[in-house]
C-alpha cells in the first residue's frame, strides 16, 4: 500500500510539472527603452503564436524586462 501511495504521489507531481511547463515560458530581454524591450517580447510571443504578460522591468543604463509567454490566449490579464 505504501508503494502504491508513493507511485500516485510521484505521478501527480510529474503531471503538475508537465502542465505548468506547458502553460508559460519565461523570457528576459534587454533594450535601451521600455518600448523596445516590450517590442522584443511581443515579437517572441508572436513567433510562438501566444500572448504575453510582463512580470518585471528595471532600468539603469538599459532596460531589462521579463515576461511570461503563454500559448493560451484565453487567460485573463494577458496582452496580445
Amino acid at each position: 500500500m505504501k508503494t502504491m501511495k508513493s507511485i500516485v504521489l510521484a505521478a501527480a507531481a510529474t503531471l503538475s510539472l508537465l502542465s505548468f511547463g506547458g502553460f508559460a515560458q519565461s523570457v528576459s530581454v534587454t533594450d535601451s527603452t521600455l518600448d523596445g524591450a516590450e517590442s522584443q517580447i511581443a515579437a517572441i510571443a508572436q513567433q510562438h503564436r501566444g500572448s504575453y504578460k510582463i512580470t518585471g522591468a528595471s532600468s539603469n543604463n538599459f532596460v531589462r524586462m521579463t515576461a511570461d509567454i503563454s500559448d493560451d490566449v484565453r487567460q485573463s490579464g494577458l496582452k496580445n
